[in-house]
Order: structure tokens, then C-alpha cells, then sequence
């Protein structure tokens, strides 16, 4: 389960590094490349609240398996698209897989593993999600570098294939613990869940006009309906409300949100800058970042162990505290006088950090869950993970505009980066490098208000000696 949950979590980052080579391939903008990532995190988080329950009713294993077939398929779709537009639909769809494969490798693990044998486990799902999230921009840079953009969607077809396989083989078929399904609650929350997170990609677009408004006003109405509605379901709720009443599930969701944005965020404008100004082919630009993936993986296993027996508050703590100075360091040097070499001294310490996030606040999470509530609970967790990221790349995207318009304005010479590629003139470079680094910023600063979260975590009795 590992193995599809991995190339799912690499499709969301794997983008950044191609953004350059997708957009002079389907002579398209930037903006409209953005939004090859941006359809795959909306789609990715609109049915996640469903597609956990829908494991709970129908056995994680089937629901695994639908998911990843149509993962692979649109896999394909993606390398064959030949116009922006086909590659956003294919995305799309990838995204509909993903949501499917996503809460059942979480949902199993609770349902396999007892609370004191679960950080093992979780230390497991969070350096496959750590190594994911920084695999995905070297193994683009690698792939655009010597195959072409394509490649970076054929590469997860042959995984795909093998995941399906093994998942068929040894995925065990778990009890069906939810008879009744909540149509009514699909639909109320599909129909908020789209709004909210389409009106915030697309506010920027529409220059928060009217049409923005209603479909925020829209979805807040649908959502209200839809937890009035849970509300009144009890157990057999799409989500049950009584997940909330666990303090440390609330707050571990909340942060899981801060974490979503900043990595699906931050790595954006920096391999821009770095592929722009400081003209490095996308695989170099991506060996930048894989220090981090390779301590991540080393310690996340192990930190997930010792969270069996030591409270993992702390190290949640010093992992995002750790993350949010790694992005601002990030945001300083991207600055054309200073080397990109400080780049690997960075990386580390954000893989150290990575290694203290995803695993911990997971188990944090889950740590007091009712596996007939596993489903559920996975699909509460991973949905505000996504909403975290959809919201962090409209705000990037935003930011990025606003910073180049500020930064270059509209009366130099030649087009707008944001409009098109092609060598940046040098008396761009610094002004450009400026707009980058302070988008990165932004990223930080969410990511350092999820430390703060994390402050308040409860200390879990069964966690003393």
C-alpha cells in the first residue's frame, strides 16, 4: 500500500520542477501550468471526506485498488495530452484516484496495528510521505532532463501496474464496518467541499469579484448543512462529529494543514528562480533538495519507534519549528549573489524536520481513534492535509503574481515570466529572484503558525512511564 500511497504524494510535488519545460512544450503560461498542479490538489481533496467512508462500507482493499487503477490510467492520459488544457482534465482524474488510494493506507494501519505497535507503522506511512514530498522534484528533474516532460506522468504507469499486483496479492480483505452510506452527506459535502476550494483557487483569477463571493457564500451554506446534517446521523455519519471531541485529533488536523500547504508550496517559486535566474537544468535544481529526502527516510522509521513510547508532542514540536526555519532560509538565499550550494546545508535540517512531522502528528492523530471510525477519521486527517495544499497553491500562485507585478511591473522591456518562458534578461534577475524569495516566505510563516498549534497538543496518559 505503500508503494501507490508513495507515487500518489510524488504526482504532488513532481510538477514543480517541470513547470519551465510543460510550459514551453504546450506553449502555455505559467498560470496555466499552475493549474496542471492545482486541478490534481482539487480534485485530490473535494471527495476525500467520501472516499475514506466509502473504504469503511465497501473494505479499504476495493476501494485501494479502483483508486490506483484510475491513478495509473490517467497517469497515461497526462503523458499523452498534448494541449494544456488535456493535460489539466487528465490531472484531474488523477487526482480522483489519489483521494481514493490516500485514507485507505492510513485506515488499514489502524485497523492492523494496536495503539502501542502503530508508531512503527506510522513511522513507516510518514518517511514514505516525507521521502514523497522531496522525491518528486529530483525525480522530475531527472526525468524532464532525459526523456521530457512526459515522462515524469509515463514513469508511474509501470509502478502502477506493479502496485496493483502486489496490492491484489497481499492487501488483506478487512470487515465492511460501515452497512449504511450517507448519500445525502456525499452530496452536501461535495457540493461545499468544491466551492470553497475552487473559489480560492479561482479568487485571484476573478480578482475576488462577485462570482467568488457566491461560491464561498455557497459553500459555507452547503457545509453548515452538511455537519447539521452529520450531526443528527450518529456512527452512521460521513463524518462523525465525535472524532472532534478527541482534542489532539483536532489539533493534529489542523497543523497536517499547515504542513500541506507549505510543501506543496514552497518548492514553487524556488525551482523557478533556480531554473530562471540562476539557469540550472531541472535535475540540478532538484539535487539541491535531496538531502532532505534521504535523512527524512533514514530517521523517519525511527522516530517512528520511539513515538511507541515517548510522547510524540515534542518531536512534532522541534519538526515543525525546524521546517518553518528551513523555509525561511530558503526564502534568503534565493538572491542571485548568494551560492545555491547553501541549498544542501538546508536540506538537511528540513529533512530532519520531516522526518519529526509526519509520522508523529499521525500518530498524535490516530492515537485514540475507534477503528470503526478509522475510515472516517483517516478522510477527516488527509482532507484537511489537501485543503492545506489547494489553499497554498492558490495563495503561491497569488503571491508569485502580485510579488512579479511589484517587483517588474508592466512597463519593462519584453513579456512578463508569468506569461511566457525564454531567457530572463539579466537586468530581470534580481527584481525576479526578489519576487521568488519573498513568496517563500509565505510558506514559512504558515508552517511556523502550525508549530505554535502544535504547542497545545494534550500529553496522552498511556504515553508515561
Amino acid at each position: 500500500m505503500m508503494l501507490g500511497f508513495f507515487m500518489i504524494l510524488v504526482d504532488s510535488t513532481i510538477v514543480s520542477v517541470a513547470i519551465p519545460a510543460i510550459s514551453q512544450g504546450l506553449d502555455a503560461s505559467y498560470n496555466e501550468v499552475l493549474w496542471v498542479n492545482s486541478a490534481y490538489l482539487l480534485a485530490y481533496a473535494v471527495p476525500l471526506l467520501i472516499t475514506g467512508r466509502l473504504g469503511d462500507r465497501f473494505g479499504p482493499r476495493t476501494i485501494y485498488l479502483i483508486g490506483l487503477f484510475i491513478f495509473t490510467v490517467s497517469s497515461l492520459a497526462c503523458g499523452l495530452a498534448d494541449t494544456s488544457a488535456a493535460l489539466i482534465a487528465a490531472r484531474a482524474f488523477q487526482g480522483l484516484g489519489g483521494a481514493m488510494v490516500t485514507p485507505q493506507t492510513m485506515s488499514v494501519m489502524i485497523r492492523t496495528f494496536s495503539p502501542k505497535e502503530r508508531g512503527g507503522a506510522m513511522g513507516v506511512w510518514g518517511a514514505t510521505a516525507g521521502l514523497a514530498t522531496v522525491t518528486g522534484p529530483l525525480l522530475g528533474g531527472v526525468l524532464v532532463d532525459a526523456a521530457g516532460w512526459p515522462w515524469i506522468f509515463y514513469v508511474n504507469v509501470p509502478i502502477g501496474i506493479l502496485g496493483l499486483i502486489l496490492a491484489w496479492i497481499f492487501v488483506p480483505k478487512l470487515e465492511q464496518t460501515n452497512r449504511h452510506f450517507d448519500w445525502l452527506g456525499v452530496v452536501l459535502s461535495a457540493i461545499g467541499m468544491f466551492c470553497l476550494v475552487f473559489g480560492v483557487q479561482e479568487a485571484q483569477h476573478f480578482g475576488w469579484d462577485w462570482r467568488v463571493w457566491a461560491l464561498l457564500a455557497f459553500g459555507a451554506v452547503a457545509m453548515v448543512a452538511f455537519f447539521r446534517w452529520q450531526a443528527r446521523q450518529s456512527t452512521n455519519a460521513l463524518v462523525p462529529l465525535a472524532l472532534f471531541d478527541d482534542r489532539n485529533f483536532s489539533l493534529a488536523a489542523l497543523t497536517i494543514s499547515t504542513v500541506g500547504f507549505a510543501v506543496s508550496t514552497y518548492v514553487i517559486p524556488w525551482m523557478i528562480y533556480v531554473q530562471t535566474v540562476q539557469e540550472l537544468s531541472p535535475t540540478h535544481a532538484a539535487l539541491l533538495i535531496l538531502p532532505s529526502g534521504l535523512v527524512s527516510g533514514f530517521l523517519s522509521p525511527y522516530i517512528g519507534r520511539l513515538t511507541n513510547t515517548h510522547d510524540p508532542k515534542p518531536f512534532a514540536i522541534a519538526g515543525m519549528t525546524l521546517g518553518a526555519l528551513s523555509v525561511g532560509a530558503t526564502a534568503m538565499i534565493t538572491d542571485p549573489g548568494v551560492s545555491t550550494n547553501w541549498m544542501y546545508l538546508i536540506s538537511v535540517v528540513y529533512g530532519v524536520a520531516n522526518s519529526m512531522i509526519w509520522g508523529p502528528l499521525s500518530m498524535i492523530a490516530t492515537r485514540n481513534l475507534d477503528p470503526r471510525l478509522a475510515g472516517a477519521g483517516s478522510s477527516v486527517y488527509n482532507t484537511t492535509r489537501q485543503i492545506g495544499a489547494v489553499i497554498g497553491s492558490a495563495a503561491i500562485a497569488a503571491m508569485m503574481s502580485a510579488q512579479l507585478d511589484a517587483r517588474l511591473g508592466s512597463d519593462d522591456a519584453g513579456p512578463a515570466p508569468t506569461q511566457t518562458t525564454g531567457v530572463l534578461p539579466e537586468f530581470l534577475h534580481e527584481p525576479f529572484a526578489l519576487a521568488m524569495g519573498t513568496s517563500i516566505w509565505l510558506p514559512g510563516a504558515v508552517m511556523a503558525a502550525g508549530a505554535i498549534a502544535a504547542c497545545f497538543f494534550a500529553k496522552t496518559k498511556s504515553w508515561s512511564a
